[in-house]
């Protein structure tokens, strides 16, 4: 009988912890998600204001110039479309979105240089920093989500994207500065995407519909 109790008290604090570590992990993942929304709408703030404070004639340059299907973060391996996104593991994806976000860590700094915005003048390191908490969480929920076994990403081996090109692009390149705009915006929205499948597939919820 005592054998049993001993027994049946494991399993309940088995339960509890995994319960505990369950919603720790939901928690986690409500932040990545809320934090790369908001990076996703600044985004789109700073490139409406960019565009907002350029002549007629600069909008239309831009509108027939600028690539919009190429950015230099298209060179991580990433999901093409939407079903291939949504059959896609959760672990890939936020090993995508982890490398997508670090790739924006070192150009950001020339984000707040590049469009007068009223979100980033108060803290010229405010876009960087918020990356660096996202990095910093997803990176705990891949660690969850291997659970003790080691990291192998195809993607860590490749350098990192950006760096020399925007840090030595001019401020007053109106082509450069609207393309590290875009994708800028465009990678947030890949992120938030990819988080949002990828809490679906913790789940096991097999429509993950975007």
């Amino acid at each position: 009988m005592a054998r049993a109790l001993v027994l049946l008290s494991v399993v309940l604090v088995s339960l509890l912890v995994n319960q505990g570590r369950a919603s720790d992990n939901q928690r986690l993942f409500n932040n990545a998600v809320i934090r790369v929304q908001h990076l996703h709408q600044l985004a789109a703030k700073m490139i409406n204001d960019f565009e907002d404070s350029l002549l007629p004639e600069e909008r239309r340059q831009l509108s027939k110039i600028f690539p919009l299907s190429f950015c230099n973060s298209d060179y991580i391996e990433a999901p093409t479309g939407k079903d291939e996104t949504q059959k896609s593991s959760m672990l890939k994806l936020l090993r995508i979105s982890f490398r997508l976000i670090e790739s924006w860590e070192y150009p950001s700094q020339t984000l707040s240089g590049t469009v007068s915005n009223s979100l980033t003048a108060g803290n010229p390191n405010q876009i960087t920093e918020k990356l660096a908490d996202l990095k910093m969480g997803i990176n705990v929920l891949i660690k969850g989500s291997l659970d003790g076994q080691p990291n192998i990403d195809d993607n860590d081996s490749l350098p990192l994207p950006f760096e020399d090109f925007y840090l030595t692009m001019g401020e007053n390149n109106l082509r450069e500065s609207f393309r590290l705009l875009a994708c800028f915006k465009k990678d947030m929205h890949k992120v938030e995407t990819y988080l949002r499948v990828a809490n679906c597939r913790r789940s096991l919820d097999s429509n993950c519909t975007l």
